[in-house]
């Protein structure tokens, strides 16, 4: 649910989402339908590998909404 990002702690963005998956960080990640294939994909294949849940979002505006932001979003999470 989209509304876990208001209230939880989260980072939003590629650079930030790698480098908590990296560090173990990350409990579910949110990744809009309508980003770039070739920055989701890598993050979306380590959730894969790590055992993370992923959520799609329709499109990086409604995921930036959700996350506070003015500007879309390609990728969150929620940390642990």
């Amino acid at each position: 649910m989209l509304a876990e990002l208001n209230t939880k702690e989260k980072i939003v963005g590629i650079k930030q989402l790698r480098k908590a998956l990296n560090e173990g960080r990350a409990r579910k990640v949110f990744a809009a339908e309508d980003a770039d294939p070739k920055l989701t994909g890598p993050i979306l294949d380590q959730c894969a590998d790590g055992g993370v849940a992923v959520e799609r979002v329709p499109t990086m505006a409604e995921l930036g909404r959700a996350c506070g932001i003015e500007v879309g979003a390609a990728v969150a999470a929620l940390l642990k």
